[in-house]
């Protein structure tokens, strides 16, 4: 599914989210700059797509021309991979792994930063991943997980959901050519854990400080979380 929408996945994203997407990716990473920033620091992102998040971790680590973190995109979809790889062919990020986040490639505590930007809600099992996340981050290493939320307030949640449900689908349905994942994508919010119920179940799988902060009238969390 996400394969068959990677050639109009960017433009979607920002036009459906108002370009909103591109201020909470650089925010995530701003988030995590005192680790980007320092030399030899790995990070990865995980179900990257087309890597802008990526972009935005290799921007903050490159900031005010500092040689920062090496930063690493990993999706499990090529067709998304080889349009990053495209997108950022001059300048950018240069490595990127095929891998399935459940079963990642990477040995044990070999990366700083983990993040994941709308792409851990598509997991098949989010304890799985949560656990996976743990094992490739290093004792100290933080993870980052960007994600939709549904809003408890009863006036912008169901502003919130009408647009979910009525106008993505068939905006997105219309433009990518594919009804079928864009009426996904508003099942798969409703049937993600709240913010609270993840920051539960990150604590079980072994990370510390797990919190999270809602961001764009609480249609958005950010969930943080350490490998002690």
């Amino acid at each position: 599914m996400f394969s068959r929408i990677a050639p109009r996945y960017d433009f979607l994203n920002h036009l459906l989210s108002f370009s909103l997407d591109r201020i909470w990716r650089r925010r995530t990473a701003r988030k995590f700059g005192h680790i980007l920033a320092r030399p030899g620091a790995r990070a990865l992102d995980l179900c990257c797509g087309t890597g802008d998040l990526t972009l935005a971790l290799w921007k903050e680590a490159k900031r005010e021309g500092k040689v920062g973190a090496r930063v690493v995109g990993s999706d499990f979809a090529h067709p998304m991979l080889t349009l990053a790889r495209k997108k950022f062919a001059v300048e950018g990020p240069q490595e990127y792994v095929e891998a399935d986040a459940l079963n990642l490639p990477f040995t044990n505590a070999s990366f700083d930063l983990v993040t994941a930007a709308f792409g851990f809600r598509n997991l098949a099992n989010y304890e799985a991943g949560l656990r996976e996340i743990f094992r490739v981050l290093r004792p100290g290493g933080k993870v980052g997980i960007l994600e939709f939320t549904d809003p408890k307030s009863s006036f912008v949640g169901s502003i919130y959901r009408f647009y979910l449900q009525r106008i993505v689908p068939h905006v997105g349905g219309v433009i990518s050519g594919s009804h079928a994942a864009y009426s996904y994508l508003p099942v798969s919010v409703s049937k993600f854990p709240s913010a609270e119920e993840l920051t539960g179940l990150m604590t079980k799988c072994g990370f510390a400080d797990s919190r999270f902060e809602l961001w764009t009238m609480r249609t958005v969390a950010l969930h943080t979380g350490r490998r002690e």
